[in-house]
């Protein structure tokens, strides 16, 4: 199994570049995914996080708030370490639970927002980084998602910087184009970087697929 990290900021494009790569043929682990089903209705999750933050996220089909809890955990950054408490845990188990369905010659690409804010690159063959400049993000969450330009901002503020995030990048995905250049890129990744790797691994589990340069695909 070929274990691919990939993140990026908010706005970067992130989830367009898991689109493509499973497109190929990759087995996508979609960690924003994830952490939406485990504080789903019913769930422990939920339970842990209303009866964190109370009656202000509980949504009034009993669910959850999510633009209410965004509000909060934004703007607190000790309030998003408690969120964060809650939920990581839980997601670490779903994830593990998908992954030992996955073939053992698959090439897993795990969908992370937060990898670099936690640390995660060391656990992976391959980190792929998304990236797009500031004011191309902005304007993509303001079209996309219907944030005003400030909270496009304090979204982006939350999370790592790029150069937080480069530091762990195996691979830099320049996503600062149109969407069909964006697939120019990430087919030219699959075919020069994945496929050899992942033909590596299965050749022999033990070798160390990884790399070390930081570059365009």
């Amino acid at each position: 199994m070929l274990r691919v990290g990939l993140t990026g900021g908010i706005g970067s494009g992130k989830s367009a570049v898991a689109r493509l790569l499973a497109g190929h043929g990759a087995v996508v682990v979609d960690a924003d995914a994830i952490a939406r089903a485990v504080v789903g209705p019913g769930t422990a999750g939920l339970a842990a996080v209303l009866a964190e933050f109370g009656p202000a996220v509980r949504a009034a089909d009993g669910g959850l708030d999510r633009p209410a809890l965004a509000g909060i955990v934004f703007a607190d950054p000790a309030a998003r370490q408690r969120l964060n408490a809650i939920v990581h845990p839980l997601v670490a188990t779903r994830r593990a639970e998908l992954l030992g369905a996955v073939s053992a010659d698959a090439v897993v690409v795990d969908d992370i927002p937060l990898l670099a804010e936690n640390n995660l690159a060391d656990g992976f063959d391959l980190v792929l980084v998304v990236t797009a400049p500031e004011p191309v993000r902005v304007r993509r969450l303001r079209a996309d998602r219907g944030m005003t330009e400030e909270e496009a901002r304090a979204r982006m503020s939350a999370q790592a910087s790029d150069a937080e995030r480069a530091a762990i990048a195996d691979v830099l995905i320049d996503n600062a184009g149109t969407p069909d250049d964006l697939a120019t890129l990430v087919d030219a990744l699959w075919r020069d970087r994945i496929a050899p790797l992942a033909a590596a691994r299965s050749a022999d589990p033990a070798e160390d697929a990884g790399g070390a340069s930081a570059g365009p695909p």
